[in-house]
């Protein structure tokens, strides 16, 4: 006979949702936090995490072995959903589609979570309307040793940019290094256009902050805080309010005032406190969905970026190659000085790969393997030399680090070895699209 699942059943909403092994431990180091905790967790903070999600498509990103494991992203909701759940259908910058979760209600939420979400991932669209997006969302990304202070000095001017422009933002915590602005705006403007008026907003930002603030997508070219607006592409989302990350203190994204920005702590929110608050100050961001703005000014300002000269900057690499886009090649692996256009040359950066790896504790290990061999060029690294770049497969995430030798004389600087470990889930399939050329690559975007 086979043994019984291990499960408890909960009523939500009026509806029965199933926790499955709700004993499992997920989080087990510097908190001890079980499944069932978590689910609890994100009952006791629904009104609030609904607010991000609710109508919206919701990609799965599943952490079945708890926040310590290895996750991965699941687009199509299981066959097995409850009727009442409702789905939507999306298409991919591939050409592909994919029937998408819709969270209406607690009920829904409870059971995304039982599937392993710790982290709400919704894309910027309602499921009336796929193609056009109501919120811009600004992700501000610090790189290595970038003081916390100064991500909150780039929200600041975000504030005080998007004060100017008529828009009103809604700051919020990453729940791990960096900080988020939600922008709601009226659904007028295609996926296309929002990115652009992103971008123009980042590079408004990097003007008057330019010694903490960059637009620039190539790691190696970038200082201080990074404004992704390849945040704003299609098929691209961001952790929304409220969402647990797989940190070992399990603190979650908080949204905030703008007068709590200059001195939160964003260790302060986590499973463990973030109800107590929401019970005592409800939701920061429940006006947002009445704060809807328009577009007309950002992409007035894109306007001049580009008749200045500046060109479209660089797409994620599955997308379609955009007209006006900069070479979508990293300085590093320019073959070419400058291009056609009279620009200037940029400068190719000498960066080397030490580490590729599923696991990025692995990885910062190989890093680590690596300094040891290399001590004369390790010591002359500076803090953001150090690239850690969190990789995309189709269906998982991986850990590439490379080192920046800018900083080490030419002399002594070690020349390409194979990464310890050297463990790219992707290289099967980016070997298979050179020996195609011609056939259009499946989409390798979670």
């Amino acid at each position: 006979m086979a043994a019984k699942e291990n499960a408890e059943t909960l009523t939500v909403a009026g509806r029965e949702v199933r926790v499955t092994n709700p004993d499992k431990p997920y989080f087990s180091r510097e908190v001890q936090l079980k499944k069932i905790e978590i689910v609890r967790y994100y009952l006791a903070v629904a009104d609030g995490a609904l607010a991000g999600i609710r109508d919206r498509p919701v990609v799965l990103k599943r952490f079945v072995d708890g926040a310590e494991g290895q996750p991965f992203y699941q687009k199509r909701v299981p066959d097995n959903r409850p009727p009442w759940l409702r789905t939507v259908t999306l298409s991919f910058p591939s050409g592909r589609t994919a029937d998408e979760a819709v969270v209406d209600d607690a009920a829904g939420l409870a059971w995304i979570v039982n599937l392993g979400c710790i982290e709400l991932h919704p894309h910027a669209v309602r499921a009336g309307d796929v193609d056009h997006p109501d919120e811009l969302r600004v992700d501000l990304d610090p790189g290595p040793g970038v003081a916390w202070a100064d991500v909150r000095r780039v929200a600041l001017e975000v504030n005080a940019l998007l004060g100017e422009l008529g828009l009103r933002g809604w700051p919020k915590t990453s729940g791990s290094r960096g900080m988020h602005v939600n922008i709601r705006i009226e659904p007028r403007w295609s996926f296309t256009d929002v990115r652009r008026a992103a971008l123009a907003l980042s590079r408004e930002i990097e003007r008057r902050a330019p010694t903490i603030a960059t637009s620039k997508w190539w790691k190696e070219e970038r200082h201080g805080v990074f404004l992704d607006y390849n945040q704003n592409a299609k098929d691209r989302t961001t952790c929304s309010a409220y969402s647990v990350r797989p940190l070992p203190d399990a603190r979650v994204s908080a949204p905030l005032t703008w007068d709590e920005v200059a001195d939160c702590d964003p260790a302060a929110f986590t499973v463990m406190t973030m109800p107590a608050r929401f019970a005592a100050i409800g939701d920061p961001h429940a006006g947002i969905d009445a704060a809807a703005g328009s577009l007309d000014q950002l992409l007035e300002l894109a306007a001049r970026d580009e008749a200045s000269g500046l060109p479209d900057a660089p797409w994620p690499p599955h997308y379609q190659k955009m007209d006006g886009e900069a070479p979508r090649v990293a300085p590093s692996r320019a073959k070419k000085a400058a291009g056609a256009s009279g620009r200037a040359p940029r400068v190719r950066m000498p960066l080397l790969t030490v580490a590729n790896s599923p696991s990025k504790d692995d990885a910062l290990a190989g890093l680590e393997r690596w300094k040891q061999r290399h001590p004369d060029a390790a010591g002359h690294l500076a803090v953001d030399d150090v690239l850690v770049d969190a990789m995309r497969g189709r269906s998982t995430t991986w850990t590439r680090v490379r080192v920046n030798l800018r900083n080490v004389p030419e002399a002594i600087r070690p020349a390409q070895e194979t990464p310890d470990p050297d463990d790219d889930p992707t290289r099967e399939w980016r070997a298979a699209v050179r020996k195609a050329p011609k056939n259009k690559p499946e989409d390798p975007s979670p």
